[in-house]
């Protein structure tokens, strides 16, 4: 429906080609591009350089936030934002039961959840099959947790992190507006986890540079603010041209309004065609 094309790394906001010497980049380039003319992609996309030498198209398509956790758990507590420990602690006092899982039913509980959060936004959620594979591939080989926080009744917030040696990614986070610090207290006993499992740094994921809301957010954390990086290959013009970050979509309002079901129908046609 949207055609074939090629990205580095589908689904992920920063991979980028691995090359050891710089002086490889040409030939490395000139190889994507014919290999993209040849299965007849529309464009490849390189998202971040990790020592390419970038294509002076290159531009700063969003940011990242990285949050170091080499420190103990009460100094790095005490780097947050007084909102964050104000917001954590209100959390903790309002009786919140919040549990770090690895199950196939933690995902989906979590799943209900992230599709309730996504309809608020007003974006289709994935496939279930989707978060399925990522049970499988990752938290079911030890690479990932899930931690969800209930009011005992239903979960109010969740997250989900993945996690290799000393690196750990934030990478899904869904709530229910009544949990009121509820994202907050999951975050941190998501970052005490990954402390206990030697985690060393955890990236926070892509952000455009206009959402100035979310960055303050991530910067709330003590986390440290970098550019990511975007090229794209066209290959009708052969030529490089710059991504632009995510807008405001005018479709959002259409799938607010949707009913729930209609909504997880509609993230299941279209999410193959995204990347």
């Amino acid at each position: 429906m949207t055609g074939r094309r090629g990205v580095c790394l589908p689904f992920s906001d920063l991979c980028g080609p691995l090359v050891f010497d710089r002086s490889h980049s040409g030939p490395i380039l000139d190889a994507l591009s014919k290999l993209a003319v040849k299965r007849k992609w529309k464009y490849f996309e390189i998202r971040g350089s990790m020592g390419l030498r970038p294509p002076a198209e290159m531009s700063v398509a969003f940011l990242h936030h990285t949050l170091v956790l080499g420190s103990g758990a009460e100094k790095l507590f005490g780097s947050f934002a007084t909102l964050v420990r104000r917001m954590i602690r209100k959390a903790e006092r309002s009786g919140l039961e919040v549990r770090v899982l690895k199950t196939r039913e933690a995902v989906l509980d979590f799943y209900r959840l992230h599709c309730r959060t996504r309809k608020r936004h007003g974006v289709p959620p994935q496939p279930l099959s989707f978060f399925l594979n990522i049970y499988e591939e990752i938290i079911k080989q030890g690479m990932g947790f899930i931690v969800l926080a209930s009011d005992g009744f239903r979960q109010v917030a969740g997250a989900v992190f993945f996690y290799f040696e000393r690196k750990a990614i934030y990478k899904f986070a869904a709530s229910d507006p009544s949990g009121i610090g509820a994202n907050n207290l999951v975050m941190w006993e998501g970052i005490k986890e990954l402390k206990r499992r030697g985690a060393r740094h955890l990236h926070f994921g892509r952000t455009s540079c206009s959402n100035d809301g979310l960055r303050r957010y991530k910067r709330s954390w003590g986390a440290n603010e970098e550019p990511v990086y975007y090229a794209r290959f066209d290959t009708t013009s052969r030529s490089w041209s710059r991504v632009k970050p995510d807008v405001t979509a005018s479709h959002e309002h259409l799938f607010r309004r949707m009913p729930l079901v209609v909504n997880r129908l509609a993230g299941t046609l279209l999410y193959p065609h995204l990347h």
